[in-house]
């Protein structure tokens, strides 16, 4: 019996895995990588390694997921040492604990590596801390995919009036629905905003205004997935605090005064 390792990847900046995902990436039989993960990582396999991409694009899945716990499952019951790389963490909206699951129900040995998420990352190379003493004392990572049932009214209204800082993961279609939701609810609309598209990598670009101009800003300047979306009054600090983008040498923002 082999042994599956449900891998996060980081954010984008290859630099940023951890020295023990990069360690199972080296020793790894098999790696089933997604679309978010930077290929400069798979340079570290080894000679001989399978390769076998499974990544997902918007409205299109290259591989179901039932496809890919079969592969897990298949490959680690042939002996082999399996790599499930993923971008971000491997359970912050990566089906991680639906892979888990599925290798536990099968008597399969698996190990989680966590990774970091871009709720976090992409933020902090924007400048954007999303917690500050003196602006935010709780953050939620929240999925923008639009969900029709009776619950997701309560939902966007826990939001609106209970947490201070929404990072918000595969939003960029929904943002006008995202807006309406969290101004129907109480916050205001002079809140802080930024959208950060592939953050952390070289070609990082962020955009801000606030949630009643928001919309429009990223319209006109063609802001599209991957993007994180941050809300909230620690956007603020990034007029102070921001480094990526000017360590890059690059006019990689365009900023509405806040």
């Amino acid at each position: 019996m082999g042994k599956v390792y449900l891998v996060g990847a980081g954010p984008g900046d290859p630099e940023l895995i951890t020295v023990k995902g990069l360690k199972t990436i080296q020793e790894a039989d098999v790696i089933l990588y997604d679309r978010l993960v930077n290929k400069e990582l798979l340079s570290y396999a080894k000679k001989g390694a399978d390769l076998i991409y499974c990544g997902k694009l918007p409205d299109y899945h290259t591989m179901k997921q039932e496809t890919i716990n079969r592969f897990l499952i298949r490959y680690a019951s042939n002996g082999k040492t399996v790599v499930r790389l993923k971008g971000g963490d491997p359970f912050v909206f990566g089906r991680g604990g639906e892979e888990a699951e599925a290798l536990s129900k099968k008597g399969i040995p698996f190990e989680i590596v966590p990774g970091i998420t871009s709720g976090i990352a992409a933020a902090a190379y924007a400048g954007i801390p999303v917690t500050h003493r003196d602006a935010s004392s709780s953050v939620a990572f929240v999925t923008g995919h639009k969900k029709d049932h009776e619950l997701e009214d309560e939902k966007w209204e826990s939001l609106a009036k209970g947490i201070d800082t929404l990072a918000i993961y595969m939003g960029v279609g929904n943002l006008p629905y995202i807006k309406e939701k969290l101004t129907q609810y109480g916050k205001c609309r002079h809140t802080p905003v930024a959208l950060v598209h592939w953050g952390t990598t070289d070609v990082q670009r962020t955009v801000t205004g606030t949630l009643d101009t928001i919309v429009e800003i990223v319209e006109k300047e063609k802001i599209e997935n991957p993007s994180m979306i941050i809300i909230g009054e620690v956007v603020r600090y990034r007029e102070r605090i921001q480094w990526f983008e000017e360590t890059l040498g690059k006019n990689a923002a365009i900023s509405e005064a806040l």
